[in-house]
């Protein structure tokens, strides 16, 4: 068992997993978050993955009151370039006397054995707060601890636009299409956090429009598109 209160950095996406993991962390005195860490589109200047504006991450990390480390990539960045920033910032904040390194993964097993090896490389230790938790569980976690998080992203392959703005609650649970996981595990859907326990105030916004992207791989054998809520600073 880990003792002691280590500082520890956490993956920020500036969605509702991540934001779930900081309320357990805080309740756990073994670690002691000191740092956020995000990945953001050096092009658009939007989270990845998540497509937020930057302004608004930036207002996430102020109202938690935790430092903040952007970690700018390309729109489609490949694995090497990708691997070799982590390693980059991760070295960075070692430096800074960070040892432990925090996920909001739940049940991707290669993503936590992925995430695992690239940390003991340079000599972190991980820790995954939800892991293996039920994801309808977590989604009325959510809502009992007082996180307030909207769909800011969907797979149109998965889940219609028209879930776009949607809040995380118990009622959006019972409107997901069957095989979605209501956490949004499997790239369904992503989320952005505008209030929680833990900011010192909500962050006031306003909805702006709908925007789809197609994605593909270099190979050309993966081709994705996915509709994008963009959210603005009110």
């Amino acid at each position: 068992m880990i003792q002691g209160n280590h500082n520890t950095v956490l993956n920020w996406s500036s969605g509702k997993d991540a934001a779930l993991a900081y309320y357990l962390l805080q309740q756990d005195e073994q670690y002691n978050v000191t740092q956020l860490l995000t990945t953001v589109n050096n092009e658009q200047d939007r989270v990845v993955m998540h497509g937020v504006r930057e302004e608004l991450l930036d207002l996430q990390a102020e109202r938690i009151g935790v430092k903040l480390n952007k970690i700018k990539l390309p729109t489609s960045p490949n694995h090497d370039v990708y691997n070799n920033a982590m390693t980059n910032a991760l070295n960075g904040l070692k430096e800074a006397g960070v040892s432990h390194a925090a996920f909001g993964d739940i049940f991707l097993d290669d993503l936590k054995k992925y995430r695992e090896k690239q940390l003991a490389s340079v000599g972190f230790q991980s820790v995954f707060p939800l892991w293996k938790k039920s994801t309808v569980d977590l989604v009325h976690m959510v809502e009992q601890v007082g996180i307030e998080a909207m769909i800011v992203c969907v797979s149109e392959q998965k889940l219609g636009k028209e879930f776009l703005g949607r809040k995380v609650d118990t009622s959006l649970l019972n409107d997901l299409p069957k095989g979605v996981d209501p956490c949004g595990e499997h790239g369904e859907f992503h989320t952005f956090v505008y209030n929680a326990p833990y900011f010192s105030s909500p962050i006031p916004i306003q909805l702006g429009e709908s925007v789809h992207r197609s994605y593909k791989n270099e190979a050309g054998d993966w081709d994705a598109g996915f509709w994008f809520l963009d959210v603005l600073l009110d």
